[in-house]
């Protein structure tokens, strides 16, 4: 009885023994994996910061195909002249040195994109005859930008704001001394224009002594499909 009772212990130890050597080389296997998986995640090639997109002139975001993208700026009291871009294109600027005090214009076709003329009117010193000769030469189908700087409305008359409101303008009739606008019409346009940003001259409320904040204004201009 002894000698059985003595071999089932034996026996009984030996299934230990090898219960544990089982569950050591499954646990020494089990952290192996693991640890070489973080190895491997740890050494895996990481994709780097993704570069913004690039939109023309941009942009927030890019503009539908068959409209040009457009970014324009007024001008900064009488420090900065104002900013006009197209289709990645700086059509007036200061650094181009093609801008002036008064109402600075760009024109261009409405179905290409490609730029016809700018000029600048000042309207403080100037002539409003020649603004408005400007205006009368404008085509049906023309893309017509205007960007203020420094005072564009001291010398305005009647018949010089009658023609920028029939190129879509809201506000030009109320255009004042040293106020700041941008707008985006065109010649032949049928109803009022959605890209056009007013502010007043005010002594409250001016940014500068003297002079409201710079305006920007930012979109997508339909081609002219005619």
């Amino acid at each position: 009885m002894l000698r059985a009772g003595g071999i089932l212990k034996l026996a009984a130890l030996v299934s230990v023994f090898f219960l544990a050597v089982f569950l050591a080389f499954q646990l020494i296997e089990t952290d192996m994996d693991f640890s070489l998986g973080r190895l491997f995640t740890r050494s895996a090639p990481t994709e780097g910061p993704t570069k913004p997109q690039h939109h023309k002139c941009g942009l927030s975001k890019a503009c539908p195909e068959g409209h040009f993208s457009f970014k324009m700026a007024s001008g900064a009291a009488s420090v900065v002249g104002p900013k006009i871009c197209l289709e990645d294109n700086i059509l007036m600027s200061a650094v181009k040195n093609n801008v002036g005090r008064g109402i600075n214009i760009a024109l261009v076709n409405g179905k290409t994109g490609e730029l016809l003329k700018t000029d600048s009117f000042d309207m403080w010193a100037g002539d409003v005859n020649t603004l408005i000769s400007f205006l009368k030469t404008i085509e049906d189908g023309t893309v017509v930008m205007m960007a203020t700087f420094d005072d564009s409305a001291s010398k305005l008359n009647d018949e010089a704001r009658k023609m920028i409101s029939e190129l879509g303008s809201s506000s030009i009739s109320s255009l004042g001394f040293r106020d700041n606008w941008i707008f985006v019409g065109g010649k032949g346009i049928k109803t009022k224009s959605p890209f056009e940003q007013h502010i007043k001259n005010n002594a409250e409320t001016n940014k500068y002594e003297g002079w409201p904040e710079v305006l920007e204004m930012e979109g997508c201009i339909p081609k002219r499909r005619e």
